[in-house]
């Protein structure tokens, strides 16, 4: 793997630790619902995808 795309990655990993961080969860941690769902849980599940999505993107083109 090139030096660019681990670099990459592991940027990635510091924004996500960042993102699931415990004080950044509180923010979102409240009694609203966004169609019967808490908002964390949304919260928590959108930062999982974009993660997913950001990661393909990465090694998609390491592989090309």
């Amino acid at each position: 793997m090139k030096k660019r795309h681990q670099q990459k990655l592991i940027v990635l990993s510091f924004i996500l630790l960042s993102l699931f961080n415990f004080p950044l969860l509180l923010l979102f941690n409240n009694s609203a619902s966004f169609f019967g769902f808490p908002i964390v849980y949304l919260y928590i599940f959108f930062i999982w995808v974009v993660d997913i999505i950001v990661s393909y993107k990465i090694l998609k083109k390491y592989y090309e």
